[in-house]
């Protein structure tokens, strides 16, 4: 397993739409391990292809993990959100792709999303709360949607300059 790069605001990658996975096999498995082992070295509870350099549609996540190390890590390839609620909820939502910026972001409160997963197996998931959130925050990363671009102009442009200066003064 290897560590991987995040990619920070304004990286073009970002902005773009991730194609779907044709198959299942050892190399994307390699992508999906080294995808987790970098989100939990950066103490994140999703990561979505993109933000690492990838166009495929591939997240991983894991909302369970603590300081005693990780919890239950779940893997979407081709994610699908195929119901959510009516019921919304606001939770303040940040990104390894926008470090250190945070803001509150208003989302149906519980999805179900159909996916394959590790050996390439269909499977659908219902998920509340957090792991809602999480989920949709990474589908809308393979989608080259970021969590600031559902805050006014203002913010988004404040956190974007705060992220450059931010990556500037650590090079």
């Amino acid at each position: 397993m290897a560590l991987l790069d995040v990619l920070t605001v304004p990286h073009p990658i970002l902005k773009k739409k991730a194609k779907p996975v044709s198959k299942v096999d050892d190399a994307l498995r390699a992508q999906l391990d080294d995808m987790l082992e970098t989100m939990y070295h950066a103490k994140g509870i999703g990561l979505a292809a993109n933000q690492v350099g990838f166009l495929n549609r591939v997240v991983v996540m894991d909302v369970e993990q603590d300081e005693n190390g990780p919890g239950t890590p779940i893997f979407l390839i081709n994610p699908e959100i195929i119901w959510e609620s009516e019921e919304i909820s606001v939770l303040e939502e940040g990104c390894l792709s926008v470090p250190e910026q945070y803001g509150d972001v208003e989302r149906p409160n519980k999805i179900k999303v159909r996916f394959l997963d590790y050996d390439g197996n269909e499977q659908e998931m219902e998920a509340e709360d957090l792991a809602a959130h999480c989920v949709q925050h990474e589908i809308d990363h393979l989608n080259g949607r970021l969590f600031i671009d559902y805050l006014s102009s203002l913010k988004r442009n404040m956190m974007v300059r705060k992220v450059k200066k931010i990556t500037r003064d650590k090079a």
